[in-house]
């Protein structure tokens, strides 16, 4: 089976991404299946020492486009960088992660080459030679199995949180690839973080958000004791981001980011069809609601009808002392 497997690695001030360690080892689980060989693609400013950590995971080679204009990410510099690397690894398959980078970065790369992109996959199989997707559609109410027709590679980008990071040790061939050059047009001159900001709800592990239900933005606290005794991160609903309460990087839902972690406690959310598209995957959903028929109890695994100002700061003190034992 010729060609291979190239897995685009993020790495932001220059520490790999958790959500492309798990691309890459679902990369290693493909490449065993298949006899593919794997490769990782790494671009960046002074990331080259970060490449051949990447052979942990599997990586058997690794193309490196390390220079001062990717210090900062821009889609016209990193999708050049990247296809630079593809012409040197020969992929048929590359895979990414589906964070907000990845999302941008994919049909980008689509539109400058012609390869079909599959978004948010949730599944990848390669049967009889032929590699293919599994994605959520519908509000999540079904899945569809995403084919490439005509397409010399195949590019998919990976939820986070759905492929486990595994470990796959190999010595790893570090390849520096020479600096493309594009004209970068939109030069992204710095990034500012949320003040206060903890986790990307994109890639945590747990989850508490916060909904209509806690009345205001001064509320907040309550929800983030919660996170603090969980080390969880923040979300929220649509409603409670429309309202102004909090920044949209919260945004938990089909607008906003699409979740898939261990633990997802919704508290005052009531489970609009748009909410539960986001987080109906989670491993574990706990619902905090004083409505008995809010529909967020029909995904919950454990639903608690009651006040979320006496629900949610018993729990966050019970967990406290667990902790403590």
């Amino acid at each position: 089976m010729p060609n291979g497997i190239l897995v685009f690695i993020e790495q932001r001030d220059g520490k790999i991404r958790k959500a492309s360690l798990e691309a890459l080892s679902e990369g290693a689980r493909l490449s065993a299946k298949s006899g593919k060989p794997l490769a990782a693609a790494l671009v960046g400013s002074g990331i080259s020492s970060e490449a051949a950590s990447l052979g942990k995971f599997g990586a058997q080679k690794v193309f490196v486009v390390d220079a001062p204009a990717y210090s900062l990410y821009s889609s016209e510099g990193y999708s050049a960088a990247l296809q630079a690397c593809a012409a040197k690894a020969d992929p048929d398959i590359l895979l990414m992660a589906g964070t907000a980078m990845g999302r941008d970065l994919s049909p980008r790369l689509g539109g400058r080459t012609g390869w079909g992109v599959a978004d948010d996959a949730v599944e990848t199989r390669i049967e009889n030679g032929k590699f293919s997707v599994v994605r959520p559609c519908y509000s999540g109410k079904a899945r569809a199995i995403v084919e490439f027709v005509n397409s010399p590679v195949a590019v998919a980008t990976l939820r986070p949180n759905v492929f486990p990071q595994a470990e796959n040790p190999v010595s790893a061939e570090v390849i520096t690839v020479a600096d493309p050059s594009p004209k970068i047009r939109a030069v992204v001159k710095s990034l500012e973080s949320e003040k206060g900001s903890k986790l990307d709800v994109a890639e945590a592990e747990m989850i508490c958000s916060g909904g209509r239900g806690i009345k205001g933005p001064e509320n907040w606290p309550v929800i983030q004791d919660l996170c603090d005794s969980l080390g969880a991160a923040l979300g929220a609903s649509r409603a409670a981001v429309d309202a102004g309460w909090i920044d949209h990087s919260h945004q938990v839902g089909q607008t906003g980011k699409v979740v898939s972690p261990n633990l997802y406690v919704a508290c005052g959310i009531s489970g609009a069809i748009q909410h539960l598209a986001g987080m109906s995957s989670s491993k574990f959903i706990v619902a905090v609601n004083k409505d008995p028929e809010a529909p967020i109890f029909k995904v919950a695994t454990y639903g608690i009808v009651g006040d979320l100002f006496q629900v949610v700061p018993a729990l966050a003190g019970e967990i406290r002392k667990l902790r403590a034992e």
